[in-house]
């Protein structure tokens, strides 16, 4: 199996993987502040938007171009805080399709990409796992942890000193 083909298939498990995660969760949960100033409405905005940003360096990547101008993404910080902030008032439902269709999008540009590229130290590689499987993965993770945290709390046993409990009394 071919690096690429692996990476693919690491995407879609990985997506379904953190859409399972999520399943179940009401609004009001994924609009509750959690990781910092973000809940899991943001971190899905966050996670769309990358895929937005590399769907067109993979395209440029099957074109043998670079992916984007050296530096530009050298601010991540400053990166995740403009994908959160542009959608600020979007709705869950719509966060939702966004990332369906972005997902979509990505895994389709990552496609067309040679199999070289995604080679030890080819152009596709980093690009394809920080913006897909490696996000994914540690997203859902930190969801997970959430969820079993607030899960605690709700039963009468904090465990976690860095949870704000306000946010965890009602259920997730």
């Amino acid at each position: 199996m071919s690096d690429k083909t692996r990476f693919l298939g690491e995407a879609d498990e990985g997506f379904t993987t953190l859409r399972q995660v999520i399943d179940g969760l009401a609004d009001e949960a994924m609009l509750r502040l959690w990781l910092g100033s973000w809940s899991v409405r943001e971190i899905l905005i966050h996670i769309s938007g990358w895929h937005q940003a590399m769907t067109p360096a993979l395209e440029r990547i099957a074109r043998g171009e670079e992916p984007y101008p050296s530096r530009t993404y050298d601010d991540v910080d400053g990166w995740n805080a403009r994908f959160v902030e542009r959608k600020s008032g979007m709705k869950i439902a719509d966060v939702l399709a966004e990332l369906v269709a972005s997902h979509r999008e990505f895994v389709s540009a990552a496609a067309t990409v040679p199999d070289s590229a995604f080679a030890p130290g080819g152009a596709a590689r980093d690009v394809f796992e920080g913006a897909g499987p490696g996000r994914y993965q540690e997203h859902m993770q930190q969801i997970q942890e959430w969820r079993r945290t607030a899960t605690r709390w709700r039963l009468g046993h904090p465990s976690r000193a860095t949870t704000n409990a306000s946010e965890l009394c009602t259920d997730v």
